[in-house]
């Protein structure tokens, strides 16, 4: 579906869009700064997400040494970058910007607000894929498609609050409008990391709408003040840049988020599921051949719209499933029973992400408002040259 849109998009601003800012004369593509800083991010993250993983017998691959050697080489590719950039005629990443205080609050801002709410879509469709959907009768191959219509309102806020957020802006400033946004956000995080695993959808709703509102009323305006305090020539490159520090702390929020749950899965999953399995009348001699799964496989399996019980099931010994009774394989296979086994234990590792989420914006807010008054550098600049020629 997104082909049609692009190529629409694409021959619509070659048709419409026309060149109004200023052009820098002579600009070189930083091939050794793309090289370092695109290979440095790839790998850390291809890292980063094998160390989610099983490796051994452990239930994360934090230990297997290609993770360990990818995680080293990434960021000593990352620590290099900069020093890089002060080498090259010109860089991608000019360094001198970071002088202009609006600039670097608000890149700054924008990086710790991207990281915060980055990974925050997959873990509430992942909420709602492995635990609200089924409790409230939706079967598992039908879950991917309901959470995608049930997160609107996440998107509805961010559409309503981005157009108002930049008008305002225009008039008053960046620095109340996204400090105010990041502060909304973070109450958000709050209140979602408050709500119990069978919720309210109205509660829900609201809540995630109200995100919404939050991150429009910051992205826009924050946005604004990035590109108008540098000079008009850079723009280009402060737009690369500003997309960037954003779409890097995006992916880097997605594999952190998993990092957090999985971590804490890991250590609450096994004795909830154990005892759970007990109580669906699972022989304790059989239970080590159910706790197999691990925490990546089972948001995983619920995310891709599978009942991992099923997975576990047909995968049993022939003397194993041969001695579970009817009632308990139909419990086990019901809608009701793998939400309710790991709704205690996913709830609190999911509490902690979004108890950080709330922390990151929190630290975004405070780098919002220490960015200063309204700052154009154009006009900064010819107040500058009018009071030297006074």
């Amino acid at each position: 579906m997104s082909v049609p849109v692009g190529v629409i998009g694409a021959i619509w601003s070659f048709w419409k869009l026309k060149e109004l800012g200023a052009i820098s004369k002579g600009e070189k593509v930083d091939v050794w700064g793309n090289l370092t800083f695109a290979t440095g991010l790839t790998i850390f993250l291809i890292a980063l997400t094998y160390g989610l993983l099983p490796y051994g017998s452990s239930p994360m691959g934090w230990f297997n040494p290609y993770v360990i050697a990818g995680l080293a080489l990434g960021a000593a590719l990352l620590i290099a970058f900069p020093f890089i950039e002060r080498k090259v005629k010109c860089p991608m990443l000019r360094l001198d910007l970071f002088r202009i205080r609006s600039f670097t609050a608000g890149i700054f801002a924008s990086f710790l607000a991207s990281i915060a709410r980055g990974g925050v879509e997959i873990t509430l469709s992942i909420l709602l894929q492995a635990i609200w959907l089924p409790l409230h009768g939706i079967s598992y191959v039908d879950t991917p498609f309901w959470a995608g219509i049930f997160l609107l309102p996440l998107s509805l806020g961010f559409v309503t609050m981005g157009p108002i957020s930049g008008t305002l802006s225009d008039r008053h400033g960046a620095r109340g409008l996204s400090t105010l946004g990041m502060l909304i956000t973070a109450g958000t995080f709050v209140g979602l990391a408050l709500l119990p695993y069978n919720f309210s959808y109205l509660q829900f709703g609201g809540l995630i709408y109200l995100q919404g509102l939050g991150m429009g009323m910051f992205a826009s305006p924050n946005l604004a003040s990035i590109m108008n305090s540098v000079p008009a020539e850079r723009r280009g490159t402060v737009g690369g840049t500003a997309s960037t520090t954003r779409n890097t702390g995006m992916v880097a929020s997605i594999a952190g988020f998993f990092a957090v749950i999985v971590v804490f899965l890991s250590k609450n999953l096994p004795s909830a599921f154990s005892l759970a399995l007990t109580q669906a009348g699972v022989p304790s001699q059989y239970i080590k051949y159910f706790t197999s799964l691990s925490p990546t496989q089972s948001l995983f399996a619920a995310f891709l719209g599978y009942n991992p019980m099923q997975s576990i099931l047909n995968g049993l010994p022939q003397t194993v499933s041969a001695n579970l009774s009817g009632k308990t394989i139909n419990t086990l296979e019901g809608l009701h029973w793998f939400p309710q086994a790991i709704s205690g234990a996913f709830m609190s590792s999911v509490q902690v992400a979004f108890y950080l989420s709330a922390l990151l914006c929190c630290l975004a807010a405070a780098a919002s408002a220490l960015r200063g008054g309204r700052y154009v550098h154009e006009a900064a600049t010819t107040t500058k040259l009018s009071l030297e020629r006074r």
